[in-house]
């Protein structure tokens, strides 16, 4: 396993980043333009680094609650579905550009109900973003957490795209709720292409609309160094990738120096 870090472009420091691992996941957020010069300046920029995945994050995502994920996380809303499908192609071409074999992101409450209009929708959609990435070579990876395992499994087997797969979060699972994290990477892991190394506590049992608080790595309720050695038991030998997302860009980057020494103790 190679440790990684979840990093965002416009946002953090490469050089930091770069200077604690030699792999990682890049984030693309809405506001940033894939023009040829910013596909130059990364090719320059990442010399001999390795990304596994380029994630792409939407305009008007909230992660406010669970209501506000509901409504406008990934490819559930209605009205933004046409203009989320090309940013991901668009996205998909700028990691092609790079020779990166993956992209992902989150795509948003999938309804339980395969009837359910929205995933049939949904599951089209993503249906044509992985036949998008197939034609790069490319694999398409969901986000777990917002779903319990079983739910994201039979939505995987009804798309029937065998480039499909799952970036694992076990914080996600904690923070919305939906299932034990180890429990769910075992369900999980014959499609389990990256994880985030994560960490969090459960919201509290009476606001159940309230996702729960993420932690500092070893810090929360995962219990990293069981999840680590699910991770081997299961023969995972991909990126485990630093994901730390709070305001402070400071603490942010001291929290990921000492998750990435964690892991390589547990590694």
């Amino acid at each position: 396993m190679d440790i990684g870090v979840m990093f965002w472009a416009g946002r953090d420091d490469f050089g930091e980043i770069r200077s604690l691992v030699d792999c990682g996941q890049l984030g693309i957020g809405p506001g940033v333009e894939l023009t040829p010069a910013f596909v130059a300046q990364w090719r320059d920029a990442l010399g001999d680094f390795r990304l596994a995945t380029v994630v792409c994050s939407f305009a008007g995502e909230s992660y406010a609650d669970v209501p506000a994920v509901e409504a406008t996380v990934g490819f559930i809303p209605h009205s933004t579905r046409a203009a989320r499908e090309r940013r991901t192609s668009e996205i998909s071409d700028f990691a092609a550009a790079l020779d990166v074999p993956g992209i992902g992101c989150h795509i948003g409450f999938v309804p339980d109900d395969r009837t359910d209009a929205d995933y049939i929708a949904v599951r089209d959609m993503v249906r044509r973003v992985c036949d998008h990435a197939a034609a790069h070579g490319q694999t398409f990876a969901l986000e777990t957490g917002q779903e319990p395992a079983e739910v994201l499994l039979r939505f995987l087997e009804d798309v029937g795209r065998g480039n499909l797969k799952i970036n694992f979060d076990p914080a996600n699972m904690i923070l919305y709720g939906s299932g034990d994290p180890i429990a769910a990477f075992e369900t999980l892991a014959p499609h389990v292409v990256s994880v985030h190394a994560k960490d969090g506590d459960p919201a509290p049992a009476a606001f159940e609309d309230q996702l729960g608080t993420e932690r500092p790595l070893g810090e929360g309720s995962v219990d990293i160094a069981r999840f680590i050695g699910a991770l081997k038991r299961r023969g995972y030998h991909g990126t485990v990738n630093v994901e730390r997302e709070i305001d402070d860009p400071r603490q942010r980057m001291e929290d990921i120096r000492r998750a990435v020494g964690l892991l390589r103790g547990l590694i």
